[in-house]
């Protein structure tokens, strides 16, 4: 960047130097001068090449279970996934009814019911189990039938 001004200027005639232009957008000298010594990263044909073959197989596979299945240590495997661009794609966010808050839809009763579990205190008795029972038609609250301690 600090090059480009630099040569932008001298082409309308103004001269500045490096040292200058580093003051005026408060960037150390040693920023403009830097280049990088390191060498980019390779990956190994022995990693990559089971990995590869694993994961054309078994697309759901993530770098955890691959590593488990090789024998080859987990942060060999993500970084070989991270260089070759191979990681999981994420699921779908779409319609998922076990999660989504939808009315679920019954045409009569005792045709459809939904339930649920939780736990709460009983003061001397100590936790006790409560089980809620809801007709998905009418929206009211069943409460369930226990004969012999189970459910009827």
């Amino acid at each position: 960047m600090i090059e480009t001004i630099r040569q932008g200027l001298k082409e309308e005639g103004i001269v500045v130097s490096i040292s200058q232009l580093c003051r005026w957008f408060e960037v150390p000298r040693r920023t403009f001068y830097y280049q990088s010594v390191k060498a980019p990263p390779k990956v190994q044909p022995r990693f990559a090449e089971p990995i590869k073959a694993m994961i054309e197989d078994n697309p759901s596979f993530g770098y955890r279970t691959v590593a488990h299945l090789l024998g080859f240590n987990k942060n060999t495997v993500q970084r070989v996934f991270q260089l070759r661009g191979w990681q999981v794609r994420r699921r779908p966010v779409g319609f998922r009814p076990r999660i989504e808050a939808r009315r679920s839809s019954a045409s009569q009763p005792n045709e459809r019911w939904a339930t649920d579990l939780c736990r709460v205190w009983a003061g001397r008795d100590g936790w006790a189990t409560l089980a809620l029972v809801v007709g998905c038609f009418s929206r009211e609250l069943n409460r369930p039938a226990f004969r012999g301690g189970h459910l009827v």
